[in-house]
């Protein structure tokens, strides 16, 4: 088990629109930009491996604002392609708070860290007293019906609290500002009820239906 003390100040990261990571999750990328390739290659010398995750802000022209909350990953997969892509698979660590983004020489951008205020990441998973599996996954059906989504219902039903609503925040093809409000969540309930209002919210198609 990781320590604060133990997390880079400086890290790379990877402003990547939609792409959700959260603590302990797994979040699988296909890397294929030169400076992202760079960034790979840079990473694996680095004995913490690891990978700041974080939603970029929409912006006119130039290089994307950033949110100022992400998440960290190790990399804890990696294949290559005869093309020479790479894919790649992080593994949550903890959130993480841009201080400032520091410059320098590599074609992708870096910051300065604070992992202050998410010391819970670091520990074991969380669970949610109040979560109605049942209902849930009633309503996650639903929802994956609408949208043509395909999934292993079997293992869903007999994943753990953390893993169940982590992996559906991470999966569900909900806007780049959700993803974020999913990230930010202080609580696995309250990620959970997050979760749950924006699937009635795509449900309803913007109405006001409620699980059911």
């Amino acid at each position: 088990m990781l320590h604060p003390a133990d997390l880079p100040q400086t890290i790379p990261i990877f402003p990547l629109p939609g792409a959700l990571l959260l603590p302990r999750g797994r979040l699988p990328l296909h890397i294929f930009e030169p400076r992202y390739l760079a960034m790979i290659d840079d990473c694996l010398k680095t004995s913490h491996r690891m990978i700041g995750m974080v939603q970029p802000r929409e912006v006119p022209s130039g290089e994307p604002r950033l949110h100022s909350i992400g998440c960290a990953g190790r990399l804890t997969a990696l294949s290559e392609t005869e093309d020479g892509r790479y894919m790649v698979t992080l593994t949550g660590v903890s959130r993480y708070r841009i201080r400032e983004e520091v410059e320098g020489f590599t074609p992708y951008r870096m910051c300065d860290a604070s992992w202050d205020g998410f010391e819970r990441d670091l520990g074991p998973a969380e669970r949610d007293p109040q979560f109605d599996r049942t209902r849930f996954l009633r309503l996650l059906g639903r929802y994956f019906e609408s949208e043509e989504l395909q999934t292993d219902w079997e293992s869903l039903g007999e994943a753990e609290d953390e893993l169940l609503v982590n992996a559906m925040s991470m999966l569900c093809p909900f806007e780049p500002e959700d993803k974020q409000a999913l990230l930010e969540a202080p609580t696995l309930e309250t990620r959970r009820e997050t979760l749950v209002t924006l699937i009635e919210f795509a449900l309803a198609g913007g109405g006001d239906e409620r699980l059911q």
